[in-house]
């Protein structure tokens, strides 16, 4: 056999596990999800009876991009106030240092949008809690990269490619190594390491070391 012969052998046995390793997660993703949200329901019916006290919509849906390219809705309950975007383009014309932040990380340290119950639900993770849905739907996976906006994927770079091969996660490895007080490059970094090694295996690693970072509140804001 040559060498050539063997490489392409290689490729393709290689194509094949990632391909079951595909089929098998979707399985999970969905057995997860559903479970999860059934046993879940009560926690949903308090939080939308909190974010709903100032007559606002209970959820949030913010345009992210897929798998594939494809854009999808990631739904959040609402951690904001009415007129949101306003409010945040009238306090960066305000602050130059925090449209610097904004422009370089894609959030604040201070976050003067953010209600009282969505403070506290971002610090914990909660407002999260709907994206078990897109999970369900095919959106997202439990476990991948953390889904982001058309204008993120500028800091992806040659790691573009990586990060629409697979679905985005509710967890995954940026979030489990400090989520915000990591750089966006170490981020894109974790991502790229998370799709070249992917295995159910390390999905499990990150699944199971997730709730005790999200108690901890490291790197939440």
């Amino acid at each position: 056999m040559s060498a050539i012969e063997a490489q392409r052998r290689e490729a393709a046995l290689l194509r094949k596990n990632r391909t079951v390793t595909h089929l098998v997660k979707r399985m999970i993703d969905v057995t997860g999800a559903a479970v999860l949200l059934l046993a879940l329901a009560p926690v949903f019916l308090v939080i939308s009876v909190l974010v709903a006290l100032d007559g606002g919509p209970v959820f949030y849906r913010h345009r992210r991009i897929g798998r594939y390219g494809v854009p999808f809705g990631c739904l959040k309950f609402r951690p904001m106030i009415l007129g949101a975007d306003h409010c945040l383009n009238e306090y960066l014309s305000y602050h130059p240092d925090a449209e610097h932040e904004w422009e370089r990380e894609q959030k604040l340290t201070f976050d003067p949008r953010v209600t009282p119950i969505g403070r506290f639900l971002r610090r914990t993770s909660l407002d999260e809690l709907p994206q078990l849905v897109n999970v369900l739907v095919g959106d997202m996976s439990l476990v991948g990269p953390r889904p982001v906006t058309e204008g993120e994927l500028r800091h992806y770079g040659t790691a573009t490619a990586d990060y629409l091969s697979v679905r985005p996660g509710i967890t995954g490895l940026w979030q489990i190594s400090g989520r915000n007080d990591v750089s966006y490059d170490r981020r894109v970094a974790l991502d790229q390491s998370y799709v070249a090694t992917l295995s159910l295996w390390r999905d499990l690693v990150i699944l199971f070391k997730t709730p005790s970072v999200v108690f901890s509140k490291r790197g939440a804001r």
